[in-house]
């Protein structure tokens, strides 16, 4: 039998744990006695700099008695969509990497396996863990730092089972890098719940299938999307209207962001390759004039997405893109 080791990892998300545990235990019975004083969403709290043109002004004011208790349907129904759906990946992916290879836990650093867009990619699934998770806890009608949390630890700890996982492969191993990538993408919405600064500056993707379906030379299994890098960019997008000077950003349109990405090429699985970096506009989702609580949660999920629009790759040549994707 082996020990328990308390390393470095271990330590890091021991602090968070703890961290956590102080913050979460605004009790049940809070929600129950102290009503929700206003309308609140998670997606506004997250992203929100756009007021809504035709918002009512009377929003804020409105109080629904419905809204100071726990829906326990709702939060039954998140708990079993989660738990399924964990379990259907886990399954997925130990049929396709894990069945049949296991070997002692280890660990191993792969910083350069696919010039660091794999660890991007890491943060940028957490991310969409956390918010829809969140978005489900305050659909139950768990208060707005409650959803941001308990989205953030669950996050992390699916995202860590699968490095768990990982950490038995031949193949593999328990990658420090993919856990660091892990931990900011769950967190970083913490970040901006306390830090509304942060809610100007998103990370966002796009995709563009270069590899699906083909056979990866290095593990011999077929590439999904979550590993057909070279089809995959990241986006750090920028609601520039909040940083420029007074006067530009009155001419500034409210839904033009602007987006910094990178993506590679010509990987070989062994720290060869090259990235490119480009520079574009964005599309910021939150400037559609559709509101209320369906919608607001669409337009927050489609800003995890970089829209195609004019850019300019900076490296390898620059070159323009009427439809920089």
């Amino acid at each position: 039998m082996r020990g328990f080791h308390l390393n470095k990892y271990n330590l890091v998300i021991l602090i968070f744990v703890v961290h956590a545990w102080k913050i979460l235990p605004q009790s049940f019975d809070s929600l129950v006695l102290e009503p929700i004083k206003s309308k609140s969403s998670l997606s506004s709290l997250k992203y929100s700099a756009v007021v809504p043109i035709n918002a009512s002004e009377n929003d804020d004011d409105e109080f629904d008695v419905f809204k100071s208790k726990i829906n326990y349907p709702v939060l039954a129904g998140m708990g079993a969509t989660f738990l399924g759906t964990g379990t259907a990946i886990h399954l997925y992916q130990q049929k396709a990497w894990w069945s049949n290879q296991r070997t002692k836990f280890h660990f191993q650093n792969d910083w350069n396996y696919a010039l660091w867009i794999d660890k991007i990619g890491h943060a940028y699934g957490a991310l969409l863990i956390q918010h829809g998770i969140s978005a489900g806890l305050e659909a139950a009608n768990l208060e707005a730092e409650q959803c941001v949390w308990y989205g953030s630890l669950a996050a992390l700890s699916f995202q860590t089972f699968i490095e768990i996982e990982d950490g038995f492969g031949p193949q593999w191993g328990f990658s420090p890098g993919d856990f660091y990538g892990n931990l900011f993408g769950s967190t970083y919405p913490v970040l901006q719940y306390y830090f509304p600064f942060f809610k100007n500056i998103m990370i966002k993707a796009s995709y563009w299938p270069a590899d699906l379906n083909k056979t990866n030379p290095n593990s011999g299994q077929k590439h999904i999307i979550a590993d057909d890098y070279h089809g995959q960019k990241f986006w750090i997008a920028a609601r520039m209207k909040n940083f420029l000077p007074e006067e530009a950003a009155k001419v500034w349109p409210d839904f033009l962001m602007l987006a910094f990405g990178m993506g590679v090429k010509n990987l070989d699985g062994n720290g060869g390759g090259q990235r490119d970096f480009y520079l574009a506009l964005d599309f910021d989702a939150e400037a559609i004039p559709l509101h209320g609580s369906v919608w607001q949660f669409i337009k927050n999920t489609l800003n995890y997405l970089h829209f195609p629009m004019p850019g300019i790759r900076v490296t390898s040549g620059a070159a323009f893109f009427a439809f920089c994707y």
